[in-house]
């Protein structure tokens, strides 16, 4: 039987990093041509044609949009980074402006992709104790949420009235390192195998997720199911917290302790040690689809166990 992305030909704006390597193999292994524009080609060389662009202008990068059957947009500076004034403007910065870009590119070419897939961030909806956050819920506070809104209505102004538009509020994606990085799970399993996985904090803020299978296969969803439009969270169906997280990935890690890390521990260490913002640490949330379960989506990885036995190699025979 053929796959439903057979032959189609796919662009993914920003698909250098992680995310964006993992589902270009994806569509690639079943039989899509996968163009990926970024500043700088992926480490890794993989089953795609590579075209530069700068995310802010045009250029000759938008030929590659005419007559391709989707876009896919995942651009965005890495949040992991202490946020000083520079780097929280380019956070914003990168994501409105590329969107806006390619807005403006999919108006100069003769046949548009008729659906666009755009990455956003479960992060909008800020960081409350202990709600369950669904599609429906209200957005919250901060830096993340602001930045959030602002990608999503650079978005939705960008999309032209013929296309289907597609809007993913994804979770902590897990997944492989296949020397284009495994996104953040590589640094916690190293922290894990130190013997540092332990409490962070109160331990109760929410980790949602979702295994890099799972994302795949709902941006493939996304591209081929004409029935899917509108906004949609992107995470698996069982959020934990951050002490259950920790004491699976010890599990597969087979570190039997996880020493405790203090909040004055985790502001110091995470900005003079790790360079990065402690409160991607100290604080999170939990969040679930609505939509997904209303429209029959399964995960192949439901639950945190068997995912991490599948991407940390302990997987039971």
């Amino acid at each position: 039987m053929p796959h439903a992305v057979e032959l189609k030909k796919y662009i993914i704006a920003g698909g250098s990093g992680f995310l964006g390597v993992s589902l270009a193999h994806h569509l690639a292994k079943y039989g899509a041509s996968v163009t990926i524009l970024s500043r700088s080609e992926p480490k890794v060389a993989g089953p795609w044609q590579h075209v530069t662009w700068d995310a802010r202008t045009q250029g000759s990068w938008q030929n590659q949009l005419n007559e391709a059957d989707g876009l896919i947009n995942l651009t965005g500076r890495n949040v992991n980074c202490i946020k000083t004034p520079d780097h929280q403007d380019e956070i914003l910065r990168s994501r409105v402006e590329a969107t806006r870009i390619l807005g403006v590119a999919l108006r100069t070419v003769d046949t548009p992709p008729p659906v666009w897939v755009q990455m956003s961030t479960a992060h909008i909806y800020g960081d409350p104790p202990r709600a369950m956050c669904t599609e429906d819920s209200p957005c919250g506070y901060g830096l993340a949420p602001f930045v959030g809104k602002a990608w999503e209505e650079a978005f939705h102004a960008s999309l032209l009235p013929s296309q289907r538009g597609v809007l993913l509020r994804t979770s902590f994606v897990l997944g492989r390192n296949r020397g284009a990085g495994g996104g953040a799970l590589a640094t916690l399993g190293m922290l894990a195998r130190l013997g540092l996985g332990g409490k962070v904090g109160s331990g109760s803020q929410g980790m949602s997720w979702i295994h890099e299978a799972d994302m795949n296969q709902l941006f493939e969803r996304a591209l081929t199911d004409g029935n899917m439009q509108g906004t949609y969270i992107a995470s698996s169906p069982h959020p934990v917290s951050q002490i259950e997280f920790m004491r699976e990935l010890r599990r597969d890690v087979r570190m039997p302790i996880g020493l405790p890390a203090f909040e004055w521990m985790v502001r110091i260490g995470a900005r003079w040690l790790l360079r990065t913002d402690p409160e991607l640490a100290l604080y999170g949330r939990f969040v679930i689809s609505k939509r997904l379960a209303e429209e029959g989506f399964e995960f192949q990885y439901a639950r945190l166990r068997e995912s991490l036995d599948d991407l940390l190699g302990n997987r039971k025979k």
